[in-house]
């Protein structure tokens, strides 16, 4: 992939205002698929986990403004629309990643993973919860998210933790513990970095062929219109991405002229897919199984936020990347449709996190409206 020189055009700030839905109006999906409200009237609704017993539990919280809770949906009578809700809990801190392991439910809340004694079909938790991994909370807080996943074995757990910063700029003394992919014990013990370089890792997911770990990384501004690619890409097991000193690979930042290390930019790794600048491409799901066209079996989606630092909006979309035998082809545009107005910087919402229903469908977590997205196959 041939990138744009960094500097060409201006650092743009546009930022995008949300507009309600007009009455009837749903994202558009491609040919075959039927769009609903699966639910509605939650607070910043940023991501949503399935549970084994086929709970859906929504994490409600935001940057500036936060609801700082966890709500369970359910369908009971499997008509693909939410019979009953509860506020599962709240007092959190910019909670975000979910997990049921064993007898425990993990929350990954922005300072720390917690875990709360529970079993399937559990309405509420109760307790403060135990904290098993501390994380730093602090800088450049609009990467406050973390999320958590464990593997096949259900032997480890994985954390994700943005940066501090954009690029660096207050020091790497205070990127500790920033930047990576963490691996631990269920516990917390044993927490060792997986991976690092990677600015704001978000989703995280496993290739259901190869079974690599994968996730959606949303890149740095400041350096034009067409860069940095955001990107989704396969994590190595002590692989480095490059952030802050280089980008896609060894593409040096020229924010680091001064001190370019070398010797950091020349193990970078290239990611798998590229995903468009600015996009804030933060969701991703395989889709493992269900009733989806055979075209997106073990394909993966991502939720792209949408942009700021651009002068054209980018993202504001969830895209599909087709994989064939375990290896990615370029990323197609799914659902589409959240942007009103370009010229007025409207949108009706943002899609964010993205996940895969009991029945096959795909949920799309559209946070600044409220509202979860369902995508049925015809």
């Amino acid at each position: 992939m041939v990138l744009q020189p960094p500097f060409k055009t201006e650092s743009a700030n546009k930022n995008s205002r949300t507009i309600n839905w007009p009455e009837g109006v749903t994202p558009k999906a491609p040919e075959g698929f039927t769009v609903t409200r699966f639910a509605d009237k939650l607070d910043n609704p940023r991501w949503t986990y399935v549970a084994p017993n086929g709970d859906y539990f929504v994490a409600e919280a935001g940057t500036r403004k936060s609801a700082n809770q966890i709500t369970l949906l359910r369908d009971t009578d499997k008509d693909g629309k939410v019979d009953e809700r509860y506020v599962f809990i709240n007092n959190l801190n910019r909670n975000f990643g979910m997990l049921v392991l064993g007898n425990h439910f993990y929350i990954a809340n922005t300072d720390g993973v917690y875990r709360y004694p529970y079993k399937a079909g559990d309405i509420k938790l109760e307790g403060t919860g135990e904290k098993i991994v501390s994380l730093y909370a602090g800088g450049y807080n609009n990467h406050w998210t973390r999320n958590i996943i464990t593997n096949k074995k259900g032997d480890k757990i994985y954390i994700t933790v943005g940066s501090a910063s954009n690029v660096g700029e207050h020091g790497m003394d205070a990127e500790k513990g920033r930047a990576l992919v963490y691996e631990a014990n269920p516990d917390g013990t044993d927490l060792k970095i997986y991976a690092s370089g990677l600015r704001n890792p978000v989703g995280l997911d496993w290739n259901p062929v190869t079974g690599e770990l994968w996730t959606a990384v949303n890149e740095r501004d400041g350096l034009g219109d067409e860069i940095v690619p955001d990107y989704a890409t396969s994590v190595k097991r002590g692989g480095w991405y490059g952030w802050p000193f280089s980008y896609y690979g060894k593409v040096k930042d020229p924010r680091w002229a001064a001190d370019p290390h070398e010797d950091m930019v020349k193990k970078s790794i290239v990611p798998d897919v590229p995903l468009g600048p600015h996009t804030a491409s933060l969701g991703l799901v395989f889709y493992k199984t269900g009733n989806f066209p055979s075209k997106y079996k073990n394909g993966a989606f991502i939720g792209q936020h949408g942009s700021w630092n651009r002068s054209k909006l980018s993202g504001y979309k969830v895209v599909f990347i087709p994989f064939e035998k375990g290896k990615p082809k370029p990323a197609i545009d799914f659902l589409t449709g959240f942007i009103a107005s370009d010229e007025k910087s409207e949108v009706y919402g943002r899609p964010v996190g993205v996940a895969v229903a009991t029945d096959g469908s795909l949920l799309v977590n559209d946070d600044s409206a409220g509202i979860i997205w369902k995508v049925s196959a015809k």
